[in-house]
């Protein structure tokens, strides 16, 4: 009993891999009967990535690379705990700013803030210094897209201010630098290990991507830089600015005392000596003063110059730019073996659907 079911379960095996076999030759000569149609869809393929590859424009890309060092917990905290005594908040050993802590340094360099800054900075052409919106809107052609609409003529001149832009700068602004994000932008860690940013710009215009790339890294760091000292620099300009006052009062003290110390003095009256010996405590109170102001003003300064982070450009653009384009051959094969292939899906599935529905029948 038991040899029959195994020797049915064979049988029902060997007819299910011969019925396979023979359903995988059917698919073949079916197949190979219409190489005709497929060989025309591969060579109407191929033909239209040969027009492709010889109809679109070669893009430049730049492509800058920069190492940033962040600041870590500076050796100055004792210094800032002394300072602190006096009412002076030094900055020191103050943490990253969120912003800018991991992976977020290259998701601000794509944020709109950084590349309007960006779009609405320099850029010499031909002797003229126009803005580089102005440049993306010129090689892109887009005056000739705009021709009979209201925003015909549209233009961002360099040094206009911000807040004086229109209704339509500020949605065309908008629409440059999410197309400029979404297509010719790309912020990246070449090695998850390392802290190198790289930095690449894919346009059609070779001078746009060089000088875009190169100021959108530079007025980043700026930002970066001015947001890191930020609570640093504003202890170093009042500590400053009470320093400098203190030494103007100094001064004018000393040349106080000395006219007082110059007067003739009755030697049988004591109480003339008052005023130089009052003179004199205020002097040393001031010279106290200023020597405390002074001491903090160059501990803060070493602390601002611990927390300023060091980034260093290791790789800047340089012209000519690397060229990307579709190459002729690799368009030819691209598009005969996808249109090939989408010949033979379109083969198959119009035969199964035939098969089912004269089963139904």
């Amino acid at each position: 009993m038991e040899h029959s079911k195994q020797d049915a379960v064979n049988n029902n095996a060997e007819i299910s891999l011969r019925e396979l076999l023979i359903k995988l030759g059917e698919w073949w000569r079916f197949l190979l009967s219409k190489w005709l149609i497929i060989c025309i869809c591969g060579i109407v393929g191929a033909g239209l990535g040969l027009t492709l590859a010889l109809i679109k424009k070669k893009s430049y890309v730049a492509e800058l690379t920069f190492v940033m060092e962040d600041s870590k917990s500076s050796s100055l905290s004792a210094y800032a705990g002394l300072a602190s005594q006096f009412g002076i908040d030094l900055g020191g050993g103050s943490g990253d700013i969120g912003v800018f802590s991991g992976e977020n340094m290259q998701g601000f360099l794509k944020t709109r803030l950084m590349v309007e800054k960006t779009l609405l900075s320099p850029v010499t052409v031909n002797g003229k210094q126009i803005s580089l919106a102005d440049l993306y809107i010129d090689f892109n052609k887009l005056q000739s897209n705009w021709k009979d609409k209201p925003i015909a003529g549209l233009h961002f001149p360099y040094g206009l201010d911000r807040k004086q832009f229109t209704l339509q700068q500020d949605s065309v602004l908008n629409t440059i630098q999410e197309n400029i994000v979404k297509y010719n932008l790309e912020v990246a860690k070449p090695d998850k290990a390392l802290s190198f940013v790289s930095v690449k710009v894919t346009s059609g215009h070779e001078l746009f991507s060089k000088v875009f790339t190169e100021t959108l890294v530079n007025k980043a760091i700026d930002f970066y830089v001015d947001t890191k000292t930020k609570r640093s620099k504003a202890n170093v300009d009042k500590l400053q600015a009470t320093a400098d006052s203190l030494e103007v009062l100094l001064n004018n003290k000393s040349y106080s005392l000395a006219v007082t110390q110059d007067m003739n003095v009755n030697p049988i009256r004591q109480v003339s000596n008052v005023g130089t010996q009052k003179q004199a405590r205020e002097k040393l109170m001031l010279e106290t003063m200023y020597t405390e102001v002074v001491k903090n003003l160059e501990i803060s300064k070493m602390s601002m110059a611990q927390e300023t982070p060091l980034i260093q450009i290791v790789d800047s653009p340089i012209l000519p730019l690397k060229i990307e384009k579709l190459g002729k051959l690799k368009a030819l094969l691209i598009g005969g073996i996808l249109a090939g292939f989408l010949c033979l899906v379109w083969l198959i599935g119009r035969r199964i659907l035939r098969e089912v529905m004269q089963e139904e029948n």
